[in-house]
């Protein structure tokens, strides 16, 4: 029994030797540790020495390891990626839709020919005081009260009492008091009433002229000219009427006309 006494002594010894300063330390260590120092000691004996302060350095690296593992997840990243990903996407979606705004701002070309459609009912007032600068068009008609600077196309009818500074063309057209400064073109008749001042080419199926035309006169059909009618210019139509008190300063020539003129004079 001392020969386990003086190992027992020994053992203690060494304990104290090795870890001087662990055995103060808090009392959850001071029950275990003493089985797990002896099993380091087992290990001693076989001639390793225990770093016992690095073996803890390692377990609080792996603790402060566990610790900020879940720092270097930052899971706000992924969610700021897609963001900006899909404002790109937002800006790339967009840009194709400003080009549609652009072609719906163009101003669209009024040539000479009449509008494929039927002729709506409804017609569009322009009034007295009212200036437009540029073209006009519509599948219905146009009552002209004010003063168009531009082309003006429409399906029905056109009455001016008004100004207009440009070409017109439209199933009928009617002048009351009203300036012209343009061709007319209409497939139907055109009137022009007594007061009103035309100067420009008129074409049409039939005409009625009790104002002042400076230009020529060309129509399919019959041309009747009033008595407070002027024209400085050729008419050229199937049959005229000229009426007691017209002045006209042209040629008239019935070329439309069924007769066949030259016919008549052939061998005679």
């Amino acid at each position: 029994m001392g020969l386990f006494k003086d190992f027992k002594d020994d053992f203690s010894q060494a304990v104290n030797e090795l870890v001087p300063g662990e055995a103060p330390e808090t009392p959850e260590k001071s029950v275990e540790p003493k089985s797990t120092a002896a099993d380091n000691l087992v290990v001693d004996t076989i001639g390793e020495n225990v770093d016992v302060a690095s073996e803890l350095s390692k377990l609080d690296g792996l603790l402060q390891h566990v610790d900020e593992t879940p720092a270097p997840e930052q899971p706000a990243a992924p969610k700021v990626t897609p963001s900006a990903n899909f404002a790109e996407q937002t800006i790339t979606n967009n840009t194709p839709k400003e080009e549609p705004v652009a072609k719906m701002n163009e101003t669209p070309v009024v040539n000479n020919t009449i509008l494929s459609g039927e002729v709506q009912d409804e017609t569009s007032v322009i009034t007295a005081s009212t200036v437009l600068t540029g073209d006009l068009q519509s599948s219905g008609s146009f009552d002209i009260q004010g003063t168009i600077n531009g082309n003006v196309l429409c399906n029905g009818k056109i009455v001016v009492t008004g100004t207009i500074n440009g070409n017109t063309n439209s199933s009928e057209f009617f002048a009351d008091v009203a300036k012209v400064e343009g061709e007319i073109a209409s497939t139907g008749t055109v009137k022009i009433g007594a007061g009103s001042v035309i100067i420009g080419n008129i074409s049409a199926a039939s005409a009625v002229i009790a104002g002042a035309v400076k230009g020529d006169i060309d129509v399919q059909g019959p041309v009747v000219v009033d008595t407070s009618a002027v024209i400085m210019g050729n008419i050229k139509s199937r049959s005229v009427q000229i009426n007691n008190g017209a002045v006209i300063e042209g040629f008239c020539s019935q070329s439309y006309a069924d007769i066949d003129v030259q016919g008549l004079f052939e061998g005679r």
